[in-house]
C-alpha cells in the first residue's frame, strides 16, 4: 500500500510540473504587452522596456519558470503585476468561495449518485430510464445554461433565493447557505447525472458476476449482498468517476461564478488571464491542479484499498 501511494504521489508531482510549465509557456512571451497593461496606454516605449525588466519578463523562459518554481516550493507565489498584493493573500480570500461550491457539489454528488445508480441498476424500469435520460441531459446542457434557468425560476420569478452575490458564513450562516444554493445546484445537476450513470453501469456489471449468484444461492439477504459485496466491488469505477468530476466542477465553477457574481477563483483566473497577470494566473493554476491531484490521489488510494488488484498499477 505504501509503495502504491509513493508511486501515485510521484506521478502527481510529475503532472504538476508538466501542467505548471505548460501554463507558464502559454503566458510567457508577451512581456511588452503585459508591461503596457500595467503602466497604461499613455506609457512610453522607454517606460515599457523598463517595466519589462522590472517585472523580470525579459529573462529566458526556463529562468523565469525556475525562479517561480523555487519560490512556489517555499509558499511564495509572488505579487500581482497590477495590484501589487501577494498572490497568496488574494487566493486566501477567493479560494474559500470556490471550495465551498466544489466541496458541497462533490459531497452531494457522491451521496446522490450512489443512491440513484444503485436504484437504477436494481429496480430498472422507469427509474433506470430517468437516470439515463438525466445523464444525457446533464452532459448535453452546459452548467451556465442550467444556472440561467435556475436564476429565472428561483430568483426572478419566485424570488425564493438571491440571483447574485455572496455572503460569508462569518457574517450569516443562513445568508451563506442561500447565496450558494443556486450555484451548487447548477454544478450538481450535470455532475450527479454523469456519476449516477457510471455507478449504474458498475453495479449492473457486478450483479451479473458468479459470486453474486453464489451469495444469493447461500441464502444471504439481498441487502447484505448489495451493500456489503456489490457496492464494494462496484466502488472502483464509481470513485474514478467522482474523482474526474472534480476537474469538471472546477471548469464549471469558472462560468458559474460569472453568472452569480461570486468572488471566487473562477472570476479571478478569468480576469488575471485577460490582463496577463502571470503570478496570479500561475497561482490559480497551481491551487487548482493541487486540489485535483489530491482528490484523484485519494480516489486511487481508496480504490486500491477496496480492490487489491488495483494496488499493482
Amino acid at each position: 500500500m505504501l509503495i502504491t501511494a509513493l508511486k501515485k504521489a510521484a506521478r502527481a508531482v510529475a503532472v504538476l510540473l508538466v501542467v505548471t510549465f505548460a501554463t507558464f509557456t502559454l503566458v510567457f512571451g508577451n512581456g511588452p504587452g503585459i508591461a503596457r497593461g500595467v503602466l497604461g496606454t499613455t506609457a512610453t516605449e522607454s517606460d515599457v522596456r523598463q517595466e519589462v525588466v522590472k517585472l523580470g519578463l525579459d529573462q529566458p523562459l526556463l529562468v523565469q519558470y525556475g525562479k517561480w518554481l523555487q519560490h512556489a516550493v517555499t509558499g511564495n507565489l509572488g505579487d500581482s503585476f497590477f495590484t501589487g498584493q501577494p498572490v497568496t493573500s488574494t487566493l486566501a480570500t477567493r479560494l474559500p468561495v470556490t471550495l465551498a461550491l466544489i466541496v458541497l457539489a462533490l459531497v452531494l454528488t457522491s451521496v446522490l449518485s450512489v443512491l440513484l445508480g444503485v436504484a437504477a441498476a436494481v429496480y430498472g424500469g422507469w427509474v433506470d430510464r430517468v437516470v439515463q435520460f438525466l445523464a444525457v441531459l446533464g452532459t448535453a446542457v452546459p452548467a451556465f445554461i442550467v444556472a440561467i434557468v435556475l436564476v429565472f425560476a428561483f430568483a426572478i420569478s419566485t424570488r425564493i433565493l438571491p440571483a447574485t452575490g455572496y455572503v460569508s458564513p462569518d457574517q450569516s450562516l443562513g445568508g451563506w447557505a442561500r447565496s450558494v444554493t443556486l450555484p451548487v445546484l447548477a454544478l450538481l445537476i450535470g455532475s450527479i447525472a454523469s456519476a449516477a450513470s457510471q455507478f449504474r453501469g458498475a453495479v449492473l456489471d457486478t450483479l451479473s458476476r458468479d459470486f453474486v449468484r453464489t451469495l444469493r444461492a447461500r441464502g444471504i439477504p439481498e441487502t447484505v449482498v448489495l451493500f456489503r459485496h456489490v457496492l464494494r466491488n462496484a466502488a472502483g469505477p464509481g470513485l474514478t468517476a467522482l474523482s474526474l468530476q472534480t476537474i469538471g466542477l472546477f471548469g464549471g465553477a469558472v462560468f458559474i461564478e460569472q453568472v452569480f457574481a461570486l468572488p471566487g477563483m473562477g472570476e479571478l483566473s478569468t480576469t488575471s488571464a485577460q490582463q496577463g497577470d502571470v503570478p496570479v494566473v500561475m497561482g490559480c493554476v497551481l491551487v487548482a491542479i493541487v486540489i485535483v491531484l489530491v482528490v484523484n490521489l485519494l480516489g486511487d488510494l481508496a480504490t486500491a484499498a477496496l480492490n487489491p488488484k488495483a494496488r499493482t498499477r
